[in-house]
């Protein structure tokens, strides 16, 4: 992951509601859930939650998977690895530099 799209995956989360759509769909591990399970769970309404995974999508924390009629959306465990991998760059670029 470069900096860019880390950079965009932080922006997603600083937002509470997208941060809590993210923990819940962690919790819902490969079963995903429904935008309207998302939404009615978190108290959410539709056009709300629909900008919010749309944008949780893009910073590529979650994806989605159409299943017949619906749409279910799960974390997307390779962008967060990613994201970890680029903290734990960053972190070990810094205290290199803290030991110079």
């Amino acid at each position: 992951m470069d900096s860019q799209n880390a950079l965009d995956a932080f922006a997603a989360l600083s937002q509470s509601t997208r941060l809590d759509v993210f923990r819940l769909l962690i919790k819902a591990g490969e079963t995903g859930m429904s935008a309207g399970e998302v939404g009615d769970t978190l108290g959410v309404r539709q056009n709300t939650m629909s900008a919010n995974l749309s944008i949780l999508a893009r910073s590529g924390l979650i994806r989605s998977e159409r299943q017949g009629r619906s749409i279910r959306y799960f974390a997307d465990m390779d962008g967060v690895r990613g994201l970890l991998a680029k903290l734990r760059t960053q972190i070990g670029r810094a205290s290199c530099r803290e030991r110079v």
